[in-house]
C-alpha cells in the first residue's frame, strides 16, 4: 500500500494537567497563547496562531510518572529572541533548567517548565524559524 501525503506538521499536543487555572496563566499570560475553545471548566483549547494545545484537568488520581513526554517546543524566529524569551521568562519567575545555549546545528533555545511540570523549550531552529 502506497503511504498518503504527507502531514501537515505535529500542531496539536494535549496535556492533563492538575492545576488547570495554573497553567492556563503560564501559556496565555505568560507566553502570549490565545484561547482558541472552552467547552467547559475542565478543558482548555489554545493556539498561537498556527498550533494548537489542549489542556485537560487531571484527576486527583493523574500521576505523572505514568507521562511518557519528554517536552514541548514552540518555535522562536531568531536566536537574539530566545534571550529576549529567557530573560522575560526570569522576571516572570518561570522555573528555567539552564540559560540559552547553541546547539551544533545552529539552533538556539532554553528549557523551562510549565506549572504542571511539563518542560516547555523556546528554540530558534533554522530550518523550521
Amino acid at each position: 500500500m502506497k503511504r498518503p501525503a504527507a502531514t501537515s506538521g505535529l500542531r496539536h499536543i494535549a496535556l492533563f494537567v492538575k492545576d488547570l487555572e495554573a497553567c492556563a496563566h503560564f501559556y496565555i499570560e505568560i507566553l502570549g497563547m490565545e484561547i482558541e475553545w472552552q467547552p467547559d471548566a475542565d478543558n482548555l483549547f489554545l493556539t498561537s496562531g498556527n498550533d494548537n494545545l489542549a489542556l485537560h484537568r487531571g484527576s486527583e488520581k493523574f500521576d505523572k510518572s505514568n507521562q511518557r513526554l519528554d517536552h514541548i517546543g514552540f518555535i522562536i524566529n531568531t536566536p537574539e529572541l530566545v534571550d529576549e524569551w529567557y530573560q522575560f521568562l526570569s522576571y516572570h519567575n518561570v522555573p528555567l533548567q539552564q540559560p540559552p545555549r547553541t546547539h551544533r546545528d545552529g539552533a538556539r533555545s532554553f528549557y523551562c517548565y510549565d506549572p504542571a511540570g511539563v518542560t516547555v523549550q523556546l528554540i530558534f531552529h533554522p530550518p523550521i524559524s
